[in-house]
């Protein structure tokens, strides 16, 4: 089996050894699991896509504005 060694920051580790019981290795390969398996299966979606890139940033502003305005209407409402 393969070994990844990783940084995280003090206060998480202190956070951490408060339960000595957990099997953070376990907690951590499963959580990389379900992550990898995420991000596959938006490279498999992606890959099916027709948009470029550019198609895909200008529909992302577009996006963020219609979110801004939605947002900003709440507000006054």
């Amino acid at each position: 089996m393969g070994e990844l060694v990783i940084e995280i920051p003090e206060e998480l580790r202190e956070e951490m050894e408060e339960l000595p019981k957990v099997n953070w290795q376990l907690v951590v390969r499963r959580s990389l699991k379900h992550e990898l398996k995420e991000i596959l299966e938006l490279k498999r979606i992606i890959s099916k896509s027709k948009l470029t890139e550019e198609d895909v940033l200008e529909l992302s502003e577009k996006i963020d504005k219609s979110l801004s305005k939605r947002f900003k209407k709440s507000l006054e409402g």
